[in-house]
């Protein structure tokens, strides 16, 4: 199976830049196809990016707490844009305050993402992850085609 492509940015407003480098050189070293739009992305850049690459995956960043606004409505977007089954993931400090990822991850899931990674993610097993996903949804796609 070929190494999938990711796009990968921090999303609405956010402009901190140095998780993302971290998540671009880490995604780079194990093999995937990365397009990094940087900070301050809103969600259209990365669907037209994913739809550009045709990506596999968007990993959508954010550190400023406002993740759970900046988000809503993603799925429904990639939907609308001819891409409703691209693999969704988002991570980083998504709220303002203090709440548990007990609480935070279904607020996301139910937005659609597929994979909510807490504020302290460990990208080396995210790799592994994002692998067995991609390869998953491409079988689970092959079989709606037949």
């Amino acid at each position: 199976m070929k190494k999938p492509t990711l796009v990968i940015g921090v999303i609405g407003a956010d402009c901190h830049s140095v998780g993302n480098k971290i998540m671009e050189r880490v995604f780079t070293e194990f093999g995937f196809h990365v397009t990094n739009l940087g900070v301050m992305v809103s969600q259209d850049e990365y669907i037209d990016a994913a739809i550009e690459t045709g990506a596999d995956a968007i990993i959508v960043s954010s550190i400023y707490g406002h993740g759970d606004t900046d988000c809503l409505g993603m799925r429904d977007r990639c939907i609308e844009r001819g891409i409703g089954d691209i693999l969704l993931y988002v991570g980083g400090n998504l709220v303002v305050g203090k709440y548990d990822f007990n609480e935070v991850e279904p607020k996301f899931k139910a937005m659609g993402f597929d994979f909510v990674m807490p504020p302290h993610q460990e990208l080396e097993p995210l790799c592994d992850q994002i692998v067995s996903d991609v390869k998953s949804q491409n079988e689970k796609l092959a079989l709606e085609v037949c």
